[in-house]
């Protein structure tokens, strides 16, 4: 069986999507993991104004405390979107994958496109050369032919390509289990096994 990973980058770039990055933040706190977080500039001012919670490292333990009832299992790492002289730049750091969540078609765009221009696209270009997942949680409809083009592209290169798409078959009822299914696949994705997906057992 393979072992779980133990260190994740987790980024959240400028779309809208705070709470579920906030959620998705949450249950990977919950586990003994080395926790890398990276905010761009926009994705910290929307995080903000979507969640009530200010992209600090204070802020994000006392509200991953108050919504579990328990202290974050996690060690949590916050790093400056501009400092490209960071751990989690360079390949000789072994992390086990990142996930994007948001990710921003502009992110995407330059991550396809290999232009390391921020910490955020640098880790991501680090995790696909060094064959690491890369799961990217795009925001963004509908999407142009362009937008298409730099998902595609990214997918040939080994990311994982998860949009927060809505499904039924598990009966949701409220915005919440919404938001944990699609959290549920991201950790899938990520190797991580998760409780919030109910799986299909057949019709």
């Amino acid at each position: 069986m393979a072992e779980e990973p133990s260190f994740i980058i987790c980024a959240v770039t400028g779309a809208s999507g705070g709470p579920l990055s906030l959620r998705l933040i949450a249950e990977l706190s919950r586990r003994p993991l080395e926790l890398h977080l990276v905010f761009s500039p926009t994705g910290a001012s929307i995080f903000s104004r979507e969640t009530g919670v200010e992209p600090s490292l204070d802020s994000l333990m006392q509200a991953l405390g108050d919504s579990s009832g328990d202290s974050p299992r996690a060690t949590l790492v916050m790093h400056p979107p501009d400092d490209l002289a960071a751990p989690i730049a360079s390949g000789s750091v072994k992390w086990d994958g990142m996930v994007i969540c948001p990710c921003s078609m502009g992110s995407a765009g330059r991550i396809a496109a290999g232009v390391s221009d921020n910490l955020i696209t640098r880790a991501a270009d680090v995790t696909l050369k060094e064959r690491r997942r890369l799961v990217l949680v795009p925001r963004e409809m509908p999407l142009s032919a362009l937008h298409l083009e730099n998902l595609l592209k990214l997918s040939r290169l080994g990311a994982v390509i998860l949009p927060p798409v809505l499904t039924f078959y598990h009966q949701p009822v409220t915005i919440e289990e919404h938001m944990d299914f699609i959290v549920g696949r991201a950790l899938d994705a990520l190797g991580l096994d998760s409780e919030l997906v109910k799986r299909w057992s057949g019709a």
